[in-house]
């Protein structure tokens, strides 16, 4: 396939789901970031620049697709606390396109303007937040995390008001690709309303759609089935990547597993389960340990509202299947960073890791680097941790793990390629200071090359 396949499947769920929205009329559009990788599974790599300025800043509609940008209903629990009152309140559903495997992808916006659900927000996005959320999709990426994709970055000529910056700050509109942006609060706006035939038609629209392979005893059981995988697999990737996204309410899940929306996002310096990202996250309720308890959380509240349309000996199995399928998950995940093969005790090997990890305090990028395909690197400035008695049952693991070493040139760097806060703000501060986004193209094309040779 090599044209623009364009799609409206969206319009098949009816006006309940969403609201006919304008698009903000911004001052400027400056092209900033346009990811043609992502772009061409599409067939949109070929559009010029101004043809994409059009499209992704003034939001002219594509050829085929939605005449007009929706913004998606939903409800969702925050910080566990039920709100009824969300919505997409900065951004919208722009267009939706059948990519080159075949598969249904939705274009979205943050930062594109008020909406019946902006609630007290201005519906903008802010230019550091947007260099933050490229930087988050494409370190996860490169890192083998199922997440959504920066597509498109324009500056928007607004000068913005915040607290959590220097304001004025600069504004942005972002585009971004996922498989769908049907969240588990999408289900739980339809329950909350006690609309089961609204929640039917949304289990039918996503089986069809997103997972025609699911299986179950009903359509909304094989939906959740569906959905606890994807959320425990999400679950490890994250743990395995160091990344604590920080904000796993369940407006922010969607239901192909797909992170997104990334706000207040860290990678963790050590694994730490501690360790938060959200400076309001009080009690850690999302911090790195506790991220697959929190996505097995959100997938019971996705099952409360399957229960208006289901009956719970129909959803248990499912539920009950969850820590199951994060452990597997994990292994996996795990077994995929190290370039291992599975071998002889796969779970002994992923308990030695992460209890030489949570005890060494170190750096779990070095960590991964230093033995990918299960063969040590060196010299290292982690030598001593290796040999000290935290990493002992790493060491009498790993022999039977080992392979061939890596032959990438990556993995002949002094240091692994990290995404740590620091970073970011040094990445962040030219841009801010002189216009330079030269060391944002420049870790762009570092991450791309780690992805390539992990890959």
């Amino acid at each position: 396939m090599s044209e623009f396949h364009p799609a409206t499947t969206i319009l098949e769920l009816g006006a309940a789901f969403y609201d006919a929205v304008r698009p903000a009329d911004f001052p400027q559009t400056r092209l900033r970031f346009r990811n043609d990788r992502a772009a061409a599974e599409i067939c949109l790599d070929q559009l010029d620049d101004p043809a994409w300025l059009a499209h992704f800043g003034r939001f002219q509609p594509l050829p085929g697709s939605l005449e007009t940008p929706l913004a998606l209903r939903y409800h969702g629990h925050q910080f566990r606390t039920y709100n009824p009152d969300l919505g997409d309140g900065r951004g919208f559903l722009f267009a939706q396109a059948i990519d080159v495997h075949g598969r249904l992808m939705d274009l979205g916006t943050k930062g594109s303007g008020t909406t019946p659900w902006s609630r007290a927000g201005d519906g903008r996005l802010t230019l550091k937040g947007a260099v933050r959320e490229i930087l988050a999709t494409e370190m996860l990426e490169a890192l083998g995390v199922l997440t959504s994709r920066t597509f498109s970055v324009i500056e928007t000529g607004e000068a913005l008001q915040r607290s959590d910056e220097p304001s004025p700050t600069r504004g942005a509109v972002l585009v971004r690709l996922n498989h769908s942006h049907i969240r588990y609060g999408s289900f739980q706006r339809q329950a909350y309303l006690q609309d089961a035939d609204a929640l039917n038609r949304l289990v039918d629209y996503a089986l069809r759609h997103f997972a025609p392979a699911a299986t179950g005893p009903s359509p909304p059981a094989a939906l959740l089935d569906h959905v606890v995988t994807t959320g425990s697999q999400l679950a490890a990737q994250f743990m395995v990547a160091g990344f604590v996204h920080g904000v796993l309410n369940t407006d922010n899940i969607n239901i192909t597993g797909e992170s997104f929306d990334y706000g207040p996002w860290r990678f963790a310096p050590a694994w730490d389960p501690d360790f938060t990202a959200a400076y309001f996250d009080y009690h850690g309720l999302y911090s790195f340990g506790r991220q697959a308890e929190a996505l097995q959380w959100n997938a019971y509240q996705l099952a409360g509202a399957l229960r208006v349309i289901a009956p719970l000996e129909d959803l248990r199995p499912a539920l009950e299947a969850y820590p199951d399928r994060y452990q597997a998950a994990l292994v996996t995940a795990m077994l995929a960073r190290l370039g291992v093969a599975p071998g002889p005790d796969d779970v002994g090997l992923v308990k030695a890791i992460e209890t030489a990890l949570t005890s060494s305090r170190m750096n779990p990028d070095r960590f991964w680097f230093d033995w990918r395909g299960g063969v040590r690197r060196g010299p290292s400035p982690a030598d001593a941790v290796y040999a000290s008695d935290a990493f002992a049952a790493f060491r009498a693991a790993i022999p039977a793990y080992a392979g061939t070493a890596p032959t990438h040139d990556y993995w002949s760097d002094a240091e692994p390629c990290t995404m740590l806060i620091d970073e970011v703000e040094a990445i962040w501060a030219p841009i801010a200071e002189a216009d330079d986004w030269s060391a944002l193209h420049a870790k762009v094309a570092a991450i791309r090359r780690m992805g390539a040779a992990s890959n």
